[in-house]
Formats: structure tokens, sequence, C-alpha cells
């Protein structure tokens, strides 16, 4: 059993809470990432250049895997959030995964800049570019992302019940003592819980690499 802070959480939405919407604060902007930025992209989700490396094999297997065979997808979808200098300092976007459902992929905003509202308005500019028919939104998270945790619960996101999500257990029940400890009381008693659709579950059951 993984410590409570590392494990598996997995989040749907099947409608968007609009009043969780944002706009960017003066100063930074969204664009699409570009081919050159294929290794900042690998690299961004970590918080030192030592993880990242560490960590780059996955990386690179989960590009060749997920995205690759998908031609020109990742780079019709994936943003880059950028300051005044077109510097990136965050990442997400909304991935069709298994080709059948929609997912939130790779949302990070690097943690010299949390704290400002960009997390919020990346979220916001990722949910906003999906129509009725890509509803119920899934995601993939852990325990330790308190903020993020928080930020998906006011887009209307629910923690899923199911004991298994694909190939991975499901951290709910142990997490949630960590959360209840954690979180702001007024938050934690904001979270709701739900269980995910058949089809999403069967999508995750098709493959052995996780796509979300």
């Amino acid at each position: 059993m993984p410590y409570p802070a590392e494990g598996n959480l997995f989040m749907m939405c099947r409608h968007m809470q609009s009043s969780a919407l944002s706009d960017l604060p003066q100063g930074y902007h969204i664009r699409l990432c570009r081919r050159e930025e294929l290794d900042l992209w690998k690299s961004i989700h970590f918080d030192s250049e030592a993880v990242a490396q560490e960590q780059r094999p996955f990386m690179d297997e989960y590009f060749d895997i997920v995205y690759q065979p998908q031609g020109e997808a990742f780079w019709q979808r994936c943003f880059f959030l950028c300051n005044d200098q077109d510097e990136p300092i965050g990442t997400c976007f909304a991935w069709r995964a298994y080709g059948k459902i929609t997912t939130i992929h790779w949302y990070k905003v690097k943690r010299e800049y949390e704290g400002r509202g960009l997390g919020r308005a990346l979220l916001s500019h990722v949910m906003n570019t999906l129509s009725p028919s890509d509803y119920p939104v899934y995601l993939h998270t852990h325990p330790a992302c308190l903020r993020a945790i928080k930020l998906y619960s006011d887009f209307g996101f629910s923690l899923l019940t199911d004991a298994v999500v694909g190939y991975r257990e499901n951290d709910l029940q142990a997490a949630l003592p960590y959360l209840q400890e954690n979180l702001l009381p007024s938050v934690y008693q904001s979270l709701t819980f739900s269980s995910a659709e058949k089809e999403f579950l069967d999508a995750a059951r098709s493959s052995e690499f996780s796509h979300f």
C-alpha cells in the first residue's frame, strides 16, 4: 500500500461548473507547444532537472505509445502557458484517450508560479475547448496534489470510488484521512464522489499502458 500522499486518485466531471472559470492575469498567454519544444515539454512536469532526467525514459515511452501514433493530434492540442518572454511555465491539454474517453493530460504549472491564479486560468482555457459531447471528462492525480484537487473540485470533478481503474488500484479509501487532515475543512466537505461509467472502465482495461 503506497503512502497516502503518493497513491492514485481518479476524478470525473459530467458537467463543468462555469463559476470556476477565470481569465489569465496580464502578462501571460497560452499557445500550442512547438515541435522544437518537445524535450522541454517532457521535462517541464518535474521540479528538478535531476528528476526530469530520471523520468526521461518513461516520458519518451509515453509519448511514443500514446501520442506519436495519432499523427498531428498532440501538436494541435498540447498547450503551453507562457510568461511575457514567451517562456513556457505550465502545460495542460485535453486528450481522447483510447480513442474514446476525454481526459485531462499533464496539468502542470511550475512551482515558482503557483498561487497567482495561473493554474485556474490554464485549466479554464482547456475546459473551454471541450464541447458537450466530450463529457464526461476524466483525470488522474495524487493525494499530495492538494491544490489541484481543490481546483478540479471547483470545476465539477468528483473523486471516483471504483476500486480499480484500468490496471491501477484506486487509493481513495487510504487517501481520505490524508485529504481530511490536509485540506481546509470547507474544501474537504465540498468533495463529491462518483463511480465511473462502464465505457470508461472498459476502455481503461483495454490497454496495459495507461493513456491518462
